[in-house]
């Protein structure tokens, strides 16, 4: 299972937020590229980078920060947040992200999501599957759709999705645990997706029993920032797969 951590982008800086709030905002550093290079430091090969800004705004907003990142780390960068046109999908991919992913906009113009997936592959584009009591959630979580969250990534499968980054709001920066029920029906009920497990990651051990479910990766945000997970457990975490 990928150990991918998150940071999280407002004005340029590493931030997180409680069950997507932007009114719970928390600085844990000005410079994210310190950041990124603190996780490459311990071994760790992915990041999941978050443009809040974007996500806000509907469009790309921080791509420097991804940018900077991609250019002076070997981090394979999956980066999200206001992703709306095929010019924000080039400038991302520009600015170095490995992978991209669509969460609102599989949503609100799956025309656009789908031609995405025909024209870059299924490696390329990530599913994003936020849910709210198991409804997709878009706009930043600021809204709530009538889809079930099964169903959607089922439909999506269907059109070639591989991975899926399924993040329980309701979990998210709480530091609760996260939603095993929810990614255990998934995994049953979506043959050979290649889940990421998002929000709620609170403890150590919580990794091994993500794991054990079948989740491809999971994303570990405040966990990290609150030193509830050491770097240094994800760096021998990591040894002991290899």
């Amino acid at each position: 299972m990928r150990i991918i951590p998150a940071i999280d982008i407002i004005e340029g800086k590493c931030v997180r937020l409680s069950k997507g709030d932007y009114d719970s905002k928390k600085i844990y550093n000005e410079n994210p590229l310190e950041v990124a290079k603190e996780f490459e430091d311990h071994g760790i090969q992915y990041l999941h980078l978050v443009d809040l800004d974007g996500a806000k705004s509907k469009h790309i907003v921080n791509h420097k920060v991804l940018e900077q990142i991609a250019a002076k780390t070997n981090l394979k960068i999956d980066f999200g947040g206001g992703l709306k046109t095929d010019d924000d999908l080039r400038i991302a991919f520009e600015s170095g992200a490995s992978q991209i992913t669509g969460g609102s906009i599989a949503v609100k113009d799956p025309d656009i999501f789908k031609s995405w997936l025909q024209k870059f592959g299924p490696d390329k584009i990530i599913l994003g599957a936020d849910a709210h009591h198991e409804k997709i959630a878009v706009s930043g979580w600021q809204e709530e759709s009538d889809k079930e969250v099964i169903p959607f990534i089922q439909a999506y499968q269907k059109e070639g999705i591989s991975y899926v980054i399924c993040t329980d709001i309701g979990k998210d920066g709480m530091l609760q645990g996260p939603s095993f029920d929810l990614y255990k029906r998934i995994l049953a009920e979506t043959d050979g997706i290649k889940l990421i497990a998002s929000g709620g990651i609170s403890t150590f051990d919580e990794l091994p029993q993500l794991a054990d479910l079948g989740c491809e990766g999971t994303i570990i945000g405040k966990a990290i920032y609150e030193n509830r997970i050491s770097l240094k457990q994800l760096e021998e975490y990591i040894l002991s797969k290899t």
